[in-house]
């Protein structure tokens, strides 16, 4: 239901999942297991999986903090759009790249929840975009020195607002790993 014309498609967006990023990320382990279950799956019904990469001050680019994790390996033909703000549209080809893959519908996961996955799921919804995140394939440090609360508090407190997010002719919310199906995706 996506309200963006001829973009019958979906794809994985995987949004920042890289070393520095999830070092010291809750439960960052099972996380990047299921990121990586969520990929192969993607992969095998032929789902686009779009990858994101960060940069700023604190994460430069190029060094080993800015490379992705061991575990996860885009692919050759996979698109890699690199950013240096929270949403994963402002100031990159993101839309370029959906529009020409004709992708109107995301399945989100990735890095740091408050962040970076939160700012790129509001930037996508408000564009147009029906947006998924997957509940159990999002992480975040521990920000509570800042006065965050915990990141078992973030991510949960993420979940339950963006399976209520509505907006005219598009549709979000969050579902396990184990939920979704791109089997049926075009």
């Amino acid at each position: 239901m996506t309200t963006l014309e001829n973009r019958p498609n979906t794809a994985l967006l995987v949004v920042d999942v890289q070393k520095g990023v999830v070092a010291a990320a809750h439960e960052r382990d099972a996380v990047v297991a299921t990121i990586s279950d969520l990929v192969d799956r993607a992969r095998q019904e032929r789902v686009p999986v779009v990858w994101v990469q960060h940069s700023d001050e604190d994460l430069v680019r190029e060094s080993d903090d800015w490379l992705i994790v061991p575990e996860l390996t885009p692919g050759d033909a996979e698109p890699l759009v690199e950013k240096n703000y929270g949403d994963s549209f402002e100031a990159t080809t993101l839309e370029t790249v959906l529009s020409g893959l004709g992708v109107g519908r995301l399945v989100v996961v990735g890095a740091s929840t408050g962040w970076c996955v939160r700012s790129t799921l509001h930037g996508a919804f408000v564009r147009g975009y029906d947006t998924i995140l997957v509940s159990d394939a999002h992480t975040t440090e521990d920000q509570t020195g800042w006065g965050s609360p915990p990141p078992e508090a973030v991510i949960a407190h993420t979940n339950l607002y963006w399976n209520y997010q509505t907006a005219p002719g598009r549709t979000a919310g969050a579902v396990k790993a184990k939920a979704i199906d791109f089997s049926g995706a075009s």
